[in-house]
């Protein structure tokens, strides 16, 4: 029997891998890899733009934990996939790009021949969107080099890596070499007296959760001392859904909002874990300095960058958190007291300022299946979900607010549908549909579970916002839509249109979300945008 090929090598590595799913486009230099994954239990899912393969890895990533990998040809593919590439670093998924590179046999070091999708040097073009980069060397190191990846992309603080394989080593028949055996080295408990002793001394303790704590699965043990401690939890966007919406500990969504913030600013030590307390989050920094910060995080350096932590505990946050020896204290009945309070002040205020927004909020509640991933789109309404939709479990909401891509909702969705966990909920402006409509194409071929709420406004929301608030004319912002509906028809997908959110949305959507199939719900309507926007926050510089 012949040796293996270096693309059977590659799928063979992914399926030991435990790979699911792979989403790609076929190009002439990567053919071969469609061949041998089609030998395999791995779903293939063709898409009709690179970055719509980046944007899906990522949304299934989000929604499983698990690795989300992308399949795409040399040069121009690889480099279509760079917007969510960013993305996906910027918010800590695990994305591995696997992108062929031009044969090695036709490569002349220092020199760009001019071959077919040729670049000088294709690994670099990922260097500022990935955590690293790796190029095979040879067809034998196919299978570990991949491994390798795969590895360093899990890893915490997991994000993006880049494989890049030379097109002839995935024809060229050659043993693997074995991959390299993962040593993983059990988690060391730093000293946690003088933290223990910190919290136990506070009148008023506050924990700040982040994504890292999500990703660590630590939301049970975070929720059992914020209970012990009578403290409430923030959440930040990368974090929501790390408690249930009943616990009795979980503050409103998000901290933008005064009535929130107001408990970061009377915490006299504040527990933040698996955060870097980004601009996005803390208003550009103008949250003021706690007067006592213990942070755990993974990454010292990451931990302090922006706040000075008094204590660094490094570790994974699950296991530090529960090896925090704190005992019960008083004040439970009243933190429960006063978070309601806080919650129905912050829902009474966006019935105030945005009927519009309530009346979706609401439907998202009492209309979605318990298990449904919702992914928000950088829109207007994507901006309401992301801050105040009540996020059910851990994984059930994906909002690219790391690096803040416009069209990421609707790719994102195709990754998250494809993840098998629940039907997607997509919730896109008119603006960022368009970046990827041809992958309705995808949706209706795949026939996966996903609703489309497509909130069409007539042209960039948020913008138009911004010129109108600056006093500017509108330049840019406003369009004739095109026929949505129409246009998912004739793709093969069932859609709808209503105007508003109120009861036809209600009852449209409630029939949506019911389906087997995929489906596109139009909704013309206009709203202005929250408080979570940075035009609305209400820290401002002091003069």
């Amino acid at each position: 029997m012949p040796a293996p090929t270096g693309a059977q090598h590659l799928a063979d590595a992914l399926t030991a891998l435990g790979t699911e799913v792979v989403f790609g486009l076929p190009g002439v230099h990567n053919l071969p890899l469609w061949e041998a994954l089609a030998d395999t239990d791995i779903r293939l899912v063709g898409v009709r733009h690179e970055q719509t393969a980046g944007y899906a890895a990522d949304g299934y990533a989000r929604a499983t934990g698990k690795l989300g990998v992308a399949l795409v040809t040399t040069g121009p593919g690889a480099a279509n996939t760079l917007a969510a590439v960013g993305e996906a670093m910027a918010s800590a998924a695990p994305v591995l790009i696997i992108a062929t590179d031009i044969p090695s046999t036709l490569r002349r070091p220092g020199v760009v021949r001019g071959v077919l999708h040729e670049t000088s040097d294709q690994q670099a073009m990922f260097a500022p969107v990935t955590k690293a980069g790796f190029t095979v060397t040879s067809a034998d190191q196919v299978a570990a080099t991949l491994h390798r990846a795969a590895r360093l992309a899990l890893q915490p603080q997991s994000g993006p890596v880049y494989l890049g394989i030379p097109a002839d080593f995935l024809s060229e028949r050659t043993p693997a070499r074995r991959p390299p055996r993962s040593h993983a080295r059990p988690s060391e408990i730093p000293d946690l007296s003088e933290a223990e002793a910190l919290l136990v001394a506070a009148d008023r303790p506050l924990i700040w959760a982040g994504g890292g704590a999500l990703r660590a699965e630590a939301g049970e043990a975070i929720g059992k001392l914020a209970e012990r401690l009578a403290a409430p939890v923030l959440t930040t966007f990368g974090a929501r859904g790390l408690l249930p919406v009943d616990h009795p500990c979980l503050a409103p969504n998000p901290v933008h909002a005064p009535e929130v913030g107001a408990l970061w600013d009377e915490a006299d030590v504040v527990l933040a874990i698996g955060t870097d307390f980004d601009g996005l989050m803390t208003q550009n920094w103008l949250m003021p300095q706690p007067k006592k910060l213990i942070a755990i995080n993974v990454d010292p350096d990451d931990a302090a960058k922006n706040y000075r932590p008094d204590i660094t505990l490094v570790g994974d946050a699950r296991v530090l958190v529960e090896a925090l020896k704190v005992e019960e204290r008083a004040g439970i009945a009243a933190l429960v007291g006063r978070l309601a309070k806080v919650s129905a002040r912050v829902r009474q205020r966006i019935k105030e300022e945005e009927p519009q927004a309530a009346d979706l909020l609401s439907t998202l509640d009492e209309v979605l299946p318990q298990d449904a991933v919702v992914v928000a789109d950088m829109c207007v309404a994507g901006y309401w979900i992301g801050g105040f939709h009540r996020v059910r479990a851990p994984r059930k909401l994906a909002y690219p607010m790391g690096w803040g891509t416009l069209g990421y909702g609707f790719p994102a969705a195709l990754g998250a549908g494809a993840a098998g966990v629940g039907r997607a909920i997509c919730v896109s402006g008119d603006g960022g549909f368009l970046f990827g409509c041809g992958d309705l194409h995808t949706l209706a071929q795949e026939q996966l579970p996903v609703t489309v709420i497509l909130v069409d406004d007539g042209g960039y929301g948020m913008l138009r916002y911004d010129q109108d608030r600056a006093g500017l004319p509108r330049r840019g912002v406003d369009w004739d839509s095109p026929d949505f509906v129409g246009l998912a028809r004739a793709f093969g997908v069932h859609a709808d249109r209503v105007s508003g959110f109120g009861r036809a949305f209600r009852r449209l959507l409630g029939e949506f979300v019911e389906s087997d199939e995929p489906n596109v719900l139009v909704v013309r309507a206009k709203m202005a945008p929250p408080l979570n926007t940075s035009p609305r926050w209400y820290r401002k510089e002091s003069l």
